[in-house]
């Protein structure tokens, strides 16, 4: 009988599947950013609150469309209703910030519940489309309730208590923006947790080829459901977060903008890897603040100029061509090393 060497890298797919999942040192390394941002850009909490609110949307958006491969180009009207349910709350005297995470990732979830059953009944095209439709109605239906949602006046003057009792939103945005980073780091601890589950496997398998799945007893319909489901309770979540942080709450919310910006903001960082969100977040934000200072009236040109040269020469965004060529340069050097073995 052989016994393998216990410096020998274990070859069981099990056990390399579970020792994914622990954390990597750049991850650590990444989570001290947002401590470092801190100390680092003391007159831009607010910017900082920005990026770390898109980085939580665009991680509810990985789970759906980089996991599951659903695509949504209304994906904005679950952000939306989580920033509506702050302002309803905050204007009728229930401010409190974690009741007002807590429904807005409940109504967004519910939302997202009943109309992941439309998605269930066609093609890509037409997923689009129902994401779409589905957006377009809750716009409208915003606009047109002026009575509850201030309409295109929005709602100002929301009223959002001290976070515990305690630490007051101040006007600089400290207390925001640690308040941001501390609620996406604990739902990306949770996503993380949840796509490296056996369960976040099987949405990486229906993502690849949905018609064998069934054959491994996986059931499809009800694990897109699921995911459906949770990423737009993560939209919830994000756009009560913006509520709380800007106490106001527009149309824009809901707008089909938001939805595309997300969309190139996934594209930008490379979807399926939930940092890639995080860091597309961080780059989008960034070029807008500049571009938009350095050229009002064309930053959109420019910024069009950059995305058309990522698709062109880094299809897999940020992270996954990073990640290509990390894989490569091991390989190369494992072949240097086979080389030098037989030699």
């Amino acid at each position: 009988m052989t016994t393998s060497s216990p410096h020998t890298a274990p070859a069981d797919p099990l056990t390399r599947f579970r020792r994914s999942a622990h954390w990597k040192p750049l991850e650590y390394a990444f989570w001290c950013l947002p401590v470092l941002a801190y100390f680092a850009f003391p007159g831009n909490y607010l910017l900082l609150s920005q990026i770390a609110i898109t980085g939580l949307f665009a991680v509810s958006l990985d789970l759906i469309f980089g996991y599951a491969g659903v695509i949504s180009l209304g994906h904005a009207a679950f952000f939306g209703i989580g920033a509506y349910t702050v302002g309803l709350l905050g204007s009728n005297g229930w401010g409190d910030p974690l009741l007002g995470l807590l429904l807005g990732a409940l109504f967004a979830g519910i939302i997202g519940f009943l109309s992941s059953f439309l998605l269930l009944r066609g093609s890509d095209l037409s997923r689009l489309m129902v994401t779409l439709g589905v957006a377009l109605m809750i716009f409208e239906l915003a606009n047109k309730l002026t009575r509850i949602t201030g309409g295109v006046d929005g709602m100002p003057g929301i009223e959002i208590k001290p976070i515990l009792g305690v630490f007051d939103f101040d006007m600089f945005g400290r207390t925001g923006y640690i308040y941001s980073v501390v609620v996406l780091f604990v739902l990306f601890w949770l996503a993380r947790r949840l796509v490296r589950s056996p369960f976040g496997q099987s949405l990486r398998g229906i993502r690849m080829n949905a018609l064998r799945m069934p054959a491994l007893g996986v059931p499809v319909n009800r694990r897109l459901v699921k995911i459906y489901t949770i990423g737009a309770a993560y939209a919830g979540v994000a756009g009560a977060l913006l509520a709380q942080t800007n106490q106001f709450v527009s149309l824009d919310v809901l707008s089909f903008q938001r939805s595309a910006d997300l969309l190139l903001i996934l594209i930008l960082g490379g979807a399926g890897h939930l940092y890639g969100g995080l860091i597309g977040a961080v780059v989008f934000v960034v070029l807008h603040d500049q571009l938009s200072d350095l050229n009002p009236q064309y930053w959109q040109f420019w910024l069009g100029l950059i995305l058309v040269l990522l698709v062109l020469f880094a299809r897999g965004g940020i992270l996954g061509t990073a990640q290509k060529w990390i894989e490569s340069r091991g390989q190369r050097k494992q072949a240097r090393t086979r080389e030098e073995v037989a030699s």
